[in-house]
C-alpha cells in the first residue's frame, strides 16, 4: 500500500486582542525607527569610506533573508504572510541603501528613495501588522450601581471576539491577560452582592499544573484594587490546582469600618511591620476616661515582643512616656496609652499603705491604671528578698527608700541600715530605724556585723533541726539596707582593692546565709551592674524573686541591667525622662519658643518583679526646711523594731570590733588580725586575680599615661602596665571611651585623653 502524504490545511494565525494604547504605542515606535533608519540610509550611503556603516546594513539585509529563507520551509498561509510583513522593512532598507550606495555621483533620486522608503513603511507598520493584534478599547469600570449581579461565564471569551460584555467576563479577562497569572484561568466570577463591587471567582491552572501564589500586591494588580484587598486560598477537598479568589475592597472596608476603633487601630498601626508590636495577636481592649488599653498575645512558640517607642511612632505621639508596656516575658502582654500622663499628681502616702500583708507585701506608690504599687518585704515561702534599687540623682530613690523604711518600722521589719555618703542620703532614717551606719567604713561594718547575726540564725536553726524561717518565731525579719553602694563597688569606686574585695565576699556570703534565716539584703546606687556585687548569677536569681526598682537612670546602665538578665527578654525600656512633657522640644525649637516643661518625675520607676515590668511611681512626699516631715510622721508612728537581745549583742559587738578593721582597710593598712572578739568570723575576700589592682586604679594609672595629650597605642600602654593582665588594660580602656574620658587618635588601636 502506498504511503500518501496529506498537507495540513492552513490556518489562520490567532489574533491577539490588547488594548488599543498597546497598538498605537507599537506602531509610534516602529514609525520612529523607520524615522531614524531613513536619516542614517540617506547620509550614510552617500559617504564611500563609511565601511562600517556599509557592512551593518548588508549585515542587517543579509540576517533579514537568511531568517525568511529559514521560515520558508515550514511556514504556510498566514505564517508565510506574517514572514514576509518582518522581513519586508529590513530587505527593502538594503536594498535602497546598496543602491544609493552603487550608483555613480548624487542624482536627485538618490535623496528621494529613502524619504520614500521610509514613507511607506511608516503609513503601513509591517511589523506591527504581522503580530495580527486587534485593539479593543477597554470598558470603563463599571459604578457599583451598574455592575450585573449574575454570575459571569466560567471561560475568558474568545480572543478576537471584542470586548467583554459582562462584568464577570471583565474580571476574567484582566486575569487572563495579567503576566503574572501565567497559563491560570478566572472562573465562575460571582459578586457577592448587588450594588458593590467585590466578587469571588475560582482560578484554575492547566492540568498538572498548581495555581501560582501571588502576593497581596501583585493580585491587586490584576484588578487595580487597593493592596490587602484580593485574597487567593486553597479550597478546601480541593489540590493547588484550583484557589478561590475573593476580592473585598467594599465589604473589608465596611467591615472594619464597623469595628471595634481600638481593634482597627491595632491592625492597621501596631500589628504591622515597623508598628512596635509586629505579628503580634489583638485579644480584647477597654476604653477609659484617660486610658486605651489593649491585651496582646504571641504567635504560638514566639515571645512577646513590643517596642515601647515603635508604638509611640505608629499612633502619633511625640512622648514615649504616654505609652507603657507590659508583659510576662512569655507570650502575653499589655499596651497602654494615655492621654495625660496618668502618674503626674501623685498622693502622699498613709500608715495603711505601708503594712505588711499576709503576703509579705506593702504599697509603695500607684500605677498609671490606678493599681498598687506593691512589693514584698519577704515572701512566706521563699523567706527574705534580694532587692535592686537603682536610680540618678533626683530620681527619687531616696525617698522610696524612706517609704519602704517606715514601711518596715510600721510593719515590725527590723532595718539595718547603711548609707555610703556619710548618711546624706537617707538623713530621715538616722535615728528612726535599729541601725543607720554613716560612710563607707559603716558600710563594710555594718554588713560584717549583719553576717554575724545571720551566723547565729544558722547556728541555731542547725542545733534545733529548724528547715527554714518563720516569721516571729523565734526571731524577726530583718533587712539590711545599703544606700549609695556604688561608692565602694562600682568600676569607678576609688577605694583600696582589699576593702573592696573584703565587702565583695560578706556580699556574696551574706546572700547565701542570711536569706534562709530571715535576713534580707537592699543595693542602693545610683548605677550598678551585678558583677560589681560578687556573685552575679546568684545576684541575678535572688533579685527575680524579690524587687528591681529601676528609676531614672542613663541608657548604658539600662543596657547594662538588660545584658545582666534583670530586664526579661522581649522588653524594651525607654530611659524615663527628668520632667513630664507637656510640649514637643522639636516643635519649640522649630517655632523658636521656649518648650513647656512639666513636673519632675522623681520616684518614676519601672519595677520588675518574677519577670514582669510595670511602671510605678512612689507616693508624694512633700519637702519642707529641707526634710520630708510626712515621711518623718510615718516612721514615729510605730516603735522602732529590733533583734533579740542575744541578736542585738551579737550584733553591737561585732559592729563596734569590724568598724576599725573596716577604717584601716580604706586607709590603706593591713589588718593582722580579723577574728579577735568573736567566733563568727566573716569570710575572706573573694574574687580572681587577686594579685589584680582595682578596674578604678587601672583607668587612673592609663589616664595618667595619657596625661600628656599624646596617642598612646593600646599594646604600649599595657606594656607600661605590666602588672596587670592584658584583658583588665583592654576592658577599662574600653569603659573610659564609653565614658568619653578617652578617644580613639587615628590609627586603630591608638588613645589619647579627651580635652
Amino acid at each position: 500500500m502506498a504511503a500518501t502524504e496529506n498537507t495540513p490545511t492552513p490556518q489562520p494565525v490567532e489574533a491577539r486582542l490588547v488594548p488599543a494604547a498597546s497598538v498605537r504605542r507599537r506602531a509610534r515606535l516602529e514609525q520612529t525607527i523607520y524615522g531614524t533608519a531613513t536619516l542614517g540610509i540617506t547620509i550614510a550611503s552617500q559617504q564611500p569610506t563609511w565601511w562600517p556603516a556599509h557592512l551593518t546594513a548588508l549585515a542587517v539585509g543579509g540576517a533579514s533573508a537568511w531568517r525568511l529563507l529559514d521560515r520558508l520551509d515550514d511556514a504556510t498561509g498566514w505564517g508565510l504572510l506574517r514572514a514576509c510583513q518582518k522581513a519586508v522593512p529590513a530587505l527593502s532598507a538594503t536594498a535602497v541603501y546598496l543602491t544609493n550606495l552603487l550608483a555613480p555621483g548624487a542624482p536627485w533620486w538618490e535623496w528621494a528613495l529613502p524619504s520614500a522608503w521610509g514613507t511607506v513603511m511608516a503609513l503601513t507598520t509591517p511589523v506591527t501588522h504581522a503580530a495580527n493584534l486587534i485593539p479593543a478599547a477597554l470598558p470603563t469600570r463599571p459604578e457599583p450601581a451598574a455592575l450585573d449581579s449574575s454570575p459571569a461565564a466560567t471561560t475568558v471569551p474568545a480572543q478576537g471576539t471584542g470586548a467583554p460584555t459582562t462584568y464577570g467576563e471583565y474580571r476574567a479577562w484582566e486575569w487572563a491577560n495579567a503576566k503574572a497569572t501565567g497559563d491560570t484561568l478566572l472562573t465562575s466570577v460571582t459578586l457577592y452582592q448587588e450594588g458593590v463591587r467585590d466578587f469571588w471567582g475560582i482560578v484554575i491552572a492547566p492540568q498538572g499544573q498548581a495555581v501560582p501564589d501571588l502576593n497581596d500586591t501583585t493580585l491587586a494588580g490584576v484588578f487595580d484594587l487597593p493592596p490587602g484587598t484580593v485574597k487567593l486560598q486553597l479550597i478546601d477537598g480541593s489540590g493547588p490546582g484550583r484557589k478561590l479568589l475573593a476580592a473585598r475592597p467594599t465589604l473589608d472596608q465596611l467591615e472594619q469600618h464597623t469595628a471595634d476603633p481600638v481593634q482597627r487601630l491595632f491592625t492597621e498601626k501596631l500589628a504591622c511591620p515597623g508598628g512596635g508590636a509586629t505579628g503580634m495577636h489583638f485579644v480584647g481592649a477597654k476604653t477609659e476616661p484617660n486610658r486605651v488599653a489593649i491585651r496582646v498575645t504571641a504567635p504560638d512558640n514566639e515571645l512577646i515582643q513590643l517596642n515601647q517607642k515603635q508604638i509611640t511612632r505608629a499612633i502619633g505621639y511625640k512622648d514615649p512616656a504616654l505609652v507603657m508596656v507590659e508583659t510576662d516575658g512569655l507570650g502575653d502582654g499589655l499596651i497602654s496609652i494615655y492621654q495625660r500622663h496618668p502618674l503626674m499628681d501623685v498622693r502622699e502616702a498613709t500608715a495603711d499603705d505601708l503594712r505588711m500583708r499576709e503576703d509579705g507585701s506593702i504599697q509603695i506608690g500607684i500605677r498609671p491604671d490606678g493599681r498598687a504599687a506593691r512589693m514584698q518585704l519577704y515572701d512566706p515561702q521563699l523567706g527574705a528578698l534580694t532587692d535592686l534599687f537603682v536610680g540618678a540623682m533626683g530620681a527619687g530613690k531616696s525617698v522610696t527608700l524612706n517609704t519602704i523604711l517606715a514601711a518596715e518600722r510600721i510593719s515590725g521589719v527590723v532595718s539595718i541600715v547603711a548609707d555610703a555618703q556619710n548618711g546624706m542620703s537617707l538623713p530621715e532614717a538616722d535615728g528612726r530605724t535599729y541601725h543607720f551606719g554613716k560612710g563607707e567604713a559603716a558600710v563594710a561594718a555594718t554588713l560584717a556585723a549583719a553576717y554575724e547575726v545571720a551566723q547565729y540564725r544558722e547556728k541555731v536553726s542547725a542545733a534545733n533541726g529548724w528547715a527554714g524561717f518563720e516569721l516571729g518565731d523565734p526571731w524577726p525579719l530583718a533587712n539590711l539596707t545599703l544606700d549609695e553602694l556604688n561608692r565602694i563597688l562600682s568600676a569607678d569606686a576609688v577605694v583600696p582593692r582589699p576593702f573592696k574585695q573584703w565587702v565583695v565576699g560578706l556580699v556574696a556570703n551574706f546572700q547565701s546565709t542570711g536569706r534562709k534565716f530571715g535576713m534580707g539584703i537592699r543595693f542602693a546606687a545610683q548605677a550598678i551592674h551585678l558583677a560589681d556585687l560578687g556573685d552575679k548569677d546568684k545576684i541575678r536569681a535572688n533579685a527575680k524573686n524579690g524587687t528591681v526598682w529601676l528609676g531614672r537612670t542613663n541608657s548604658s546602665t539600662t543596657q547594662h541591667m538588660a545584658t545582666d538578665g534583670v530586664i526579661p527578654l522581649g522588653v524594651t525600656l525607654e530611659p524615663i525622662a527628668p520632667n513630664f512633657q507637656l510640649s514637643s522640644d522639636i516643635d519649640a525649637a522649630f517655632t523658636g519658643t521656649e518648650a513647656a516643661k512639666g513636673p519632675r518625675t522623681a520616684g518614676m520607676a519601672n519595677m520588675i518583679q518574677g519577670g514582669s515590668v510595670f511602671l510605678s511611681r512612689t507616693f508624694n512626699a512633700r519637702k519642707e526646711n529641707k526634710t520630708y516631715p510626712g515621711l518623718i510622721g510615718l516612721y514615729e508612728s510605730a516603735p522602732i523594731p529590733t533583734l533579740t537581745p542575744a541578736e542585738h549583742d551579737i550584733f553591737t559587738r561585732a559592729y563596734a570590733k569590724w568598724l576599725p578593721h573596716a577604717e584601716q582597710l580604706l586607709a590603706g593598712d593591713d589588718p593582722q588580725d580579723t577574728t579577735t572578739g568573736t567566733e563568727y568570723a566573716p569570710g575572706a575576700p573573694v574574687g580572681d586575680e587577686d594579685d589584680q589592682p582595682s578596674v578604678g586604679s587601672i583607668k587612673d594609672r592609663i589616664l595618667d599615661l595619657l596625661a600628656d595629650g599624646q596617642p598612646w597605642a593600646l599594646k604600649d600602654v599595657r606594656g607600661r602596665l605590666s602588672d596587670v593582665t592584658p584583658g583588665s588594660v583592654n576592658n577599662a580602656m574600653s569603659e573610659l571611651r564609653e565614658a568619653g574620658h578617652v578617644q580613639p587618635a587615628g590609627n586603630r588601636g591608638t588613645y589619647q585623653i579627651t580635652r
